[in-house]
């Protein structure tokens, strides 16, 4: 098979990946149900959604281990840590394990929470090392998005099997789900070693065309996603119907290594029909081979020069320095002020809706799900379709990404489900979009060499977040509560004011970040 082929199918593998590896966005669509099996607090519900976060501390493991290790194992032993930490859990609740205390279920989530970080980590990697510097962040959107879809995924499973044991069987599909997907793609997320051609570029350079199908394929996704997630549509629709149709739309972006494979034999025939009317001459093929090895040589130099223009690396720094650096820090608050918060939220969204009076959260779940697609998506469409020198930088985009995310907090104090639905979606979008862009911005600002180690380390903010948002809002969902429930708008009332002006102070915060970066990015082409 061609490298571009391999470079597609690499491509798809890690969209299935990514497709499953949200296994902690499920987590709003059964933690009620959990609360009561394990007949625990709130706050102890906040802190084991902060376990599920907890595991990023630790995400730089991975990032070591992609350096020393093969990616196909670093994928393994990812899916199998999510194996033990959520099939404990499962074994747990459905009594075939009778003495787990809470600590227990605490870090077997924090040891679920850490996989996810391997299986990213393999995913990122392949891309960045796969595709040129002008399609990284295009391909990296297009994976990523498909994250989002994760807890709708997992939803449509759980209703079409067992609508009525919801925390057992999200526990279940989380723990095997990723093993054996992960084991379907290990052999297509691999290194791709692209060659060049005569015409001075590599196969890679002719993948436009692909990426207009994937996006096409990605779009109408997200859309049947959407659809399916409203409550006013999604009951025409049979649980399991919907299942199936986005079990299609997860097969389809194989046309494009499939089409490409068909182009390649295409290709080969063509040239064997070339060569029998055609004569070679030895001095005109010496010619060419050194013509061919000249232009391989100006193809990788030139490959090496986008790396740090094109996809705009200001320095190839490790993560000791970038702890010096006050645009780390910066960068740092700004996701902790962003999309932290927005992770924090969606992660009590079974909690709010509760607390509102609304009783379909599987609903709202999978709707936040289906948005944070589109955010995911969003930044991909925008580099791949408008390319100028003035376009906005990356800070400027989280600039526009935060300000509505902190209006979101504040309609949240509207008690109308409208309101509800609109917030969730809005910070479902923003808060997706700010996740995709990270990686290219740490790239950019960081370096690729230090990539997988550097992110993690910038990720680790979610946990904090996590933790500090989580049991801020556990505490006052408590103060109003009895016997560990609260019903009304005030559970969450001062919380939703806290979180939006911790928006408006992240806003601020990238806005300074674009004002010291401006140069360096508008010395990009």
């Amino acid at each position: 098979m061609s490298s571009t082929a391999l470079q597609w199918l690499s491509l798809v593998g890690v969209i299935w990946l990514q497709a499953i590896n949200g296994t902690n966005n499920n987590f709003p669509a059964y933690s009620s149900q959990l609360k009561q099996l394990l007949s625990i607090s709130q706050l102890q519900l906040n802190n084991l959604a902060f376990a599920s976060d907890a595991g990023k501390l630790f995400g730089w493991f991975s990032g070591f281990a992609v350096t020393y290790l093969p990616l196909w194992l670093v994928l393994v032993i990812g899916s199998i840590l999510g194996l033990i930490g959520y099939g404990v859990q499962y074994l747990f609740i459905t009594n075939h394990i009778s003495s787990l205390s809470y600590w227990h279920v605490f870090f077997l989530t924090v040891l679920a929470g850490n996989s996810i970080c391997w299986i990213n980590t393999v995913c990122y990697v392949v891309i960045i090392r796969n595709f040129p510097a002008h399609h990284r962040q295009v391909a990296v959107g297009l994976s990523t998005s498909y994250q989002g879809l994760s807890a709708k995924i997992y939803t449509n499973i759980v209703e079409s099997v067992s609508p009525h044991q919801k925390a057992r069987t999200f526990l279940f599909l989380n723990s095997v789900t990723p093993l054996i997907v992960s084991i379907i793609a290990a052999p297509l997320v691999r290194e791709i070693k692209a060659k060049t051609t005569k015409t001075g570029s590599s196969s890679s350079s002719h993948m436009g065309v692909g990426f207009i199908i994937m996006f096409v394929i990605t779009i109408g996704t997200g859309i049947f996603a959407v659809m399916t997630s409203l409550q006013f549509l999604s009951g025409k629709l049979s649980p399991l119907s919907s299942l199936i149709g986005i079990s299609v739309t997860l097969l389809i972006p194989l046309l494009v290594p499939i089409t490409e494979k068909v182009k390649e034999l295409v290709g080969l025939w063509q040239t064997k029909r070339e060569k029998q009317r055609v004569y070679h001459f030895t001095a005109e093929d010496n010619s060419s081979d050194t013509e061919e090895t000249r232009t391989e040589d100006e193809v990788k130099h030139k490959e090496e020069e986008e790396d740090h223009v094109v996809f705009g690396v200001r320095e190839e720094i490790g993560w000791k320095l970038i702890m010096r650096r006050i645009d780390f820090w910066l960068y740092f608050f700004v996701y902790f002020f962003g999309a932290t918060i927005g992770m924090v939220f969606l992660n009590n969204l079974g909690q709010i809706a509760e607390s509102r009076g609304y009783s379909g959260t599987s609903s709202l779940v999978s709707l936040s799900s289906s948005f944070s697609f589109f955010g995911r998506l969003m930044p991909s469409l925008l580099d791949y379709f408008y390319r100028g020198k003035s376009r906005i930088s990356r800070p400027a985009t989280m600039v526009a990404l935060m300000a509505p995310t902190s209006a979101s907090f504040f309609l949240l104090l509207n008690r109308k489900d409208l309101s509800l639905y609109m917030s969730t979606a809005m910070i479902g979008i923003c808060t997706g979009a700010i996740t995709s862009i990270a990686v290219s911005t740490t790239t950019e600002l960081f370096g690729t060499k230090n990539f997988s180690v550097n992110h993690n380390v910038v990720v680790a903010n979610i946990p904090i977040g996590s933790f500090l948002f989580g049991i801020s809002a556990a505490l006052v969902y408590r103060k109003h509560g009895s016997h560990g429930k609260c019903i009304g708008m005030e559970c969450y009332r001062s919380t939703f004011i806290l979180w939006g002006s911790l928006c408006c102070l992240g806003t601020v915060l990238a806005l300074i970040l674009h004002a010291r970066t401006r140069k360096f990015y508008s010395q990009k082409p």
